[in-house]
């Protein structure tokens, strides 16, 4: 794509990195569990004097666990088989202090690892969350919201229960049970050979079937996802549903998801507790050949029964967390697809990834100036198109605007209208030709500045369940009450709202379901004013509202054309005849321009919807 140079001596100071930058699309890199490793230590960091408090007992741990067979094998060797009562207590005391030691440095290990646990979680939630509300508005049109609330969920708490209960328990049994082998090794060496047999199979079907058990946890939550967003997409629109009927068509395909996440579920609860039994009957053998071998060494007198007993009961200390390493191995394989999802939100670029960051203080400065307020806009030659083997939704447009005017764009469907509205917002940056506001490029401006200049007045009106003020206004900074309350007096919208319960407090429902579609409309209007931008960009701001509601918008747009630019897109002919300029689009090319009294003595396109509306 050609670089487009602009006349500012600041475009000859960006001009080795200004350039399109098109959004790249999350790549799904498979990461090893290092690497995995490397990218959530940010996250303990802040934690890490808890995570250090959870750890500390741990040499406590493996101290009791060791201290308890040696125990064990005093009394039974020194105290039972030679029938001596004299000490018991004392023996019986120390085991007490033992039990009670490891009691509390494992009762301190588990409060202080899930406390960092779910702090590290609340931590890497907020701050995907904070990525989400960053990523450019193009993600959105092509990413459903179930998947990303998925990523955000389920998969953050599969990741949470990793971390409590698998990594960090794993590396603990993995201390304690080395301890133990050496301990063992120590009082006899021949039965911890005999112990070790068991190693190597083990190793094998552990490693064999943690990858099948990953590979259908990996798509097991892929489907997870699936499923809660058309799950979401279909309780939106479930008024919809239900007028056509749609009800069995939409519970078959919901069906359709959740059979096979059932099938993926059981598969890898049929590798789990295989996993298990395998493991399981291994121990157990391991355990009859010790007793057996254990049992003849005594009878030739070379093992006492003290050891034999302090033996077992050690070797079922290890077997103990042997068996448990399935299960850790279970939630570790969850976290790590949890992970290989939450990946992609990771990948995906930021709005603010080549903004303000490559823009040297003086750049800055001459920006400030130039954009202190809105001059003109200038669109030359403007090339676009929302994919890089897609065609053309943007042909050569060239049009220019100053401070006060009001142009209209009208089409039909697809003729480009609302995608330039979406390169204005810098929604899509990877556009051909040029845009100018100011006199500089638009690429080259970072957005947060760009959004100082638009409010932008869409179809479609989102309301939060909060109250109107709050719609209004957004909490954004630099926003007062006072503000708030000029901007719905300027669209008019006062005039309903100090008859609700409440005024500016009155709570709305979901999406302002307790609002007529014309009363929504005219708050969605007062919040795209409330900002004070220069520009105002309408995209069919009065599709959706009766007329006496249309005429207190086209009243509150009259009001603000002496000061302010305005950009309208509208089927509604009443809502933009009185424009300075109107620019009709078929197919992404601009085939009329005018005022509309000139486009009506034309006979073209525009005469002709004129003529129609009429009708």
């Amino acid at each position: 794509m050609p670089k487009v140079k602009s006349t500012s001596s600041l475009s000859n100071n960006l001009d080795s990195t200004s350039g399109s930058t098109p959004i790249a699309e999350p790549q799904d890199k498979k990461l090893t569990l290092k690497e995995y490793w490397q990218q959530f230590l940010p996250f303990m960091a802040p934690y890490k004097k808890l995570y250090f408090l959870g750890l500390l007992p741990i040499p406590i741990s493996i101290f009791c666990s060791i201290a308890f067979p040696w125990l064990i094998i005093q009394i039974v060797d020194k105290q039972l088989t030679e029938q001596k009562w004299e000490g018991m207590p004392l023996w019986l005391l120390l085991i007490s202090l033992v039990l009670v030691a490891n009691y509390i440095a494992s009762s301190s290990y588990s409060y202080f690892i899930q406390k960092a646990a779910l702090y590290t979680m609340r931590d890497m939630r907020i701050n995907m969350f904070n990525r989400v509300l960053n990523f450019p508005r193009s993600y959105f049109d092509k990413t459903p919201m179930g998947s990303v609330l998925t990523r955000l969920t389920s998969d953050l708490e599969a990741i949470n229960e990793s971390l409590a209960s698998g990594l960090l328990a794993m590396v603990r049994d993995v201390l304690i049970t080395t301890a133990l082998l050496i301990f063992l090794a120590t009082i006899s060496w021949q039965l911890t050979l005999v112990t070790l047999i068991i190693a190597p199979p083990i190793y094998w079907i552990t490693s064999v079937l943690r990858k099948l058990l990953h590979d259908s946890q990996l798509e097991s939550r892929k489907v997870l996802s699936q499923s809660t967003g058309y799950l979401q997409e279909s309780l939106q629109g479930i008024k919809t549903v239900q007028l056509y009927n749609a009800e069995k068509e939409s519970q078959s395909r919901f069906a359709t998801f959740t059979n096979a996440f059932f099938r993926f579920q059981s598969r890898s609860n049929l590798i789990d507790a295989s996993l298990f039994s395998i493991i399981e009957g291994i121990t157990t053998i391991s355990m009859g050949l010790i007793i057996w071998y254990g049992a003849h060494e005594i009878l030739a007198a070379a093992l006492s029964v003290g050891v034999l007993i302090g033996f077992i009961q050690t070797l079922d200390k290890i077997f103990v967390p042997v068996r448990d390493f399935t299960s850790q191995i279970a939630s570790i394989q969850r976290a790590l697809a949890a992970l290989s999802n939450i990946q992609t939100l990771y990948n995906q670029p930021l709005e603010t990834d080549n903004d303000e960051a490559h823009l040297s203080s003086s750049q800055i400065k001459f920006m400030n100036e130039q954009l202190k307020s809105f001059v003109s806009l200038e669109f030359d030659q403007v090339r676009f198109r929302y994919s890089p083997t897609g065609p053309y939704v943007l042909k050569g447009v060239t049009f220019s605007l100053n401070k006060g005017d009001k142009i209209a764009l009208v089409g039909s469907t697809g003729s480009g209208k609302s995608t330039i509205l979406r390169l204005l917002t810098k929604t899509y940056n990877d556009y051909e030709g040029s845009i100018k506001l100011n006199g500089l490029e638009l690429r080259e401006i970072p957005k947060k500045w760009v959004n100082n200049f638009f409010s932008l007045m869409q179809q479609e009106v989102y309301l939060f369940n909060e109250s109107l003020a709050f719609n209004i206004g957004l909490q954004r900074e630099g926003i007062s009450e006072e503000a708030i309350k000029a901007a719905a007096k300027y669209v008019y919208a006062d005039e309903f709202i100090e008859k609700l319960p409440n005024g500016y407090q009155f709570v709305l429902a979901e999406n302002g379901s307790n609002l007529s579609a014309g009363q929504a409309q005219l708050v969605a209007f007062a919040r795209a004013m409330a900002s004070g931008s220069d520009l105002v960009l309408l995209d069919e701001a009065t599709s959706s509202v009766d007329s006496v509601t249309e005429n207190m918008i086209q009243r509150a747009i009259d009001h603000v054309f002496a000061e302010k630019t305005v950009i309208a897109i509208a089927h509604r002919l009443s809502t933009i005849q009185h424009s300075d300029q109107i620019i009709v689009l078929d197919q992404g090319e601009i085939i009329e321009k005018g005022t509309h009294d000139s486009l009506v003595l034309q006979g073209g396109f525009y005469a002709n919807l004129v003529e129609s509306t009429d009708e």
